[in-house]
This record gives structure tokens, sequence and C-alpha cells, in this order.
């Protein structure tokens, strides 16, 4: 069931109390609400987005960001962060300024607490925002806030979806292990069910998933007629616990192989920290090719090629 945003205007209180269910563990959801690189990619409603300046979380740190619009508009706003529970709820100031953070008094300020709950349906979240005056409530709501909260609300959904759609599928055990991953110029199907009639063995992790299943984006333009039955992942099994990746590396999305840059060891280690301290360090005096970061696919995800030309990928399925 399509999840739907909740308003309640409370003039009498100088109260705006909104609720929304996400369909996605309560970890994740906090993540979304609370790392400026998953925000910027949902807060604005669209075609606006948001340019993160620097963000801080913890209590007494801040989060200074822009609205950028389609047309040229930037509007700045920055959020104090006042009490943190973690993964239950935080508290901040909100309000307009300038690009150094200044508070521009011609606008309302408010107080958000943000109330994280985890259900049989996904995470609840409860935003509770408080005004000074009736008059600075009545400004908001004019100013189209109910709309636009609601549609970045939307964004966050959809983002979670693309975030997270194949993670069950694609690894159903946080146990570490060692793969290899393969890349193919179109064939990626034809040459892994020759390998599949060799080792007498089935796919895993939900079958072959294709670029059409990647939901849009915001900012990223739609994926080719040409490109979308091409293959985004397949695992194989073939002896003593190994397991072939795969996936199509296609012209038309920018990529480029050769026989060199197309087979990686792929690295699942099982927490985010070590994720982190074997990238930084196997990768140290090599060519990073992708910065280690949060992917759509629900990974934090990074991969280089180490100072003795050796390809490796790093990938941590978020939990």
């Amino acid at each position: 069931m399509e999840n739907k945003t909740q308003f309640t205007k409370d003039l009498p209180n100088k109260r705006i109390v909104v609720e929304r269910t996400f369909d996605a563990p309560l970890t994740d959801v906090w993540r979304a609400w609370t790392e400026n690189e998953l925000l910027d990619q949902w807060w604005a409603p669209r075609p606006w987005h948001t340019e993160t300046k620097s963000l801080t979380f913890k209590e007494g740190g801040y989060w200074l960001y822009v609205m950028a619009g389609p047309n040229g508009e930037r509007h700045w706003c920055k959020i104090d962060f006042i009490t943190i529970d973690n993964l239950k709820s935080f508290e901040v100031y909100n309000y307009f300024c300038d690009e150094n953070g200044e508070k521009n008094t011609a606008f309302p300020t408010m107080t958000w607490k943000n109330s994280f709950t985890e259900t049989a349906a996904g995470t609840k979240v409860l935003v509770d925002i408080r005004f000074s005056n009736e008059k600075d409530l009545a400004t908001i709501v004019e100013m189209g806030f109910e709309a636009g909260f609601t549609a970045a609300l939307g964004n966050l959904d959809q983002f979670i979806e693309a975030q997270f759609k194949l993670r069950k599928d694609m690894k159903t055990s946080s146990k570490a292990r060692v793969t290899t991953y393969l890349n193919f110029p179109g064939n990626t199907e034809e040459a892994l069910n020759f390998y599949k009639s060799v080792f007498k063995t089935e796919f895993i992790g939900g079958g072959i998933k294709r670029f059409g299943e990647i939901p849009e984006q915001a900012g990223h333009p739609p994926i080719a007629e040409s490109v979308k039955k091409m293959v985004l992942h397949a695992q194989l099994p073939t002896l003593g616990g190994h397991v072939l990746m795969a996936t199509d590396a296609p012209k038309e999305m920018g990529f480029t192989l050769t026989n060199g840059n197309n087979m990686h060891i792929c690295l699942e280690p099982e927490t985010r920290e070590e994720t982190k301290r074997i990238f930084d360090e196997l990768s140290a005096g090599g060519t990073v090719t992708m910065p280690l970061q949060d992917m759509f696919f629900g990974s934090y995800f990074g991969e280089f090629t180490d100072k003795y030309g050796i390809n490796w990928m790093v990938n941590h399925i978020n939990s």
C-alpha cells in the first residue's frame, strides 16, 4: 500500500504535526535523515534540489544547506541540532539564513522534533513542528510548506526504493565473503549461462537483475531502451563456495572495457568500519576509480586499482 503523509495543523497550540511511514528498517531511515550525502538526494521537492555546505550531526552541530531551484534560485537554510537520542529522535532549530549561516529574521524560526519508531510496516517518522506564534505558522503554510514537504517525503520513498530494492535478493547473510566480479560489454547473460552449464549450478540472489529495474532518480537521465534489458547484477556459484558476480558495462552508459579492467576481486566485509579500513589501506598508492560511498542498490561501495595494478571492489551491504 502506498505510504501517505498525514498533516495536522494545530493553530491554537502553534504546531504542525507530520507523520509518514517508510518501507525500510529504522537504521536506514535514520541515516537518510542525518547524513548529508543522503539528505541531498531527497530533501528538496523537485525540480529543486539540496546542496549541503556543511553538516555536523551532533548536539551543538548544524546543517547548512541551500535549496537550489531550476532557474538559478538559491535559498539558504540552517538547522541547529539541539538534542539527539540516537535512532529515536532529534530536536532542531530550523530557519532561513545567508550562505554563512546568519539568520534571516524576515522569516519564521521553527523548532522541529523528529521521532523514529520501528513498526511492522517499516519505520514511522513523526515530525512535530512548533512556532512562537500563530502568524509564523500561517506564514510557513502560505509559503507552500505542506505541498513542498509532502513532495520531499515522496522523494524519500522513491529514494528508499532505489537504495534498498535489491538488498534482500543480493545477499541473505552479513557474513564476510570474497567473490570475483566480472564486467561484460553487453553479453553477460550469454557468458553466465555458459558458466552455469559448466558448473551445473543455479543463479542465487533472486536471479538476474536488469537495468530496467532501477527506479528513476532525480538528476539522472532516463535509462536508454537499448540498455534496460541488459544485466545489472547476477550471482552464480562455481566451486567450494566461490561466487561469480557479473554485470553488463554498456558503452551507452560511458563504460569502456578492455582485457584487464573487466575483472575485480570483490571483498564484502561485515561492517562499514572494516569496509572503510580495508578500502583506505588497500588503495593507498593506487588509483581510486570510484570513491567509497552509499549507492542506490543499498551498499557502501567503492572500487580501485591498487599500486600493483590489481582491481578491487569493496562492498558492504547496509543493514
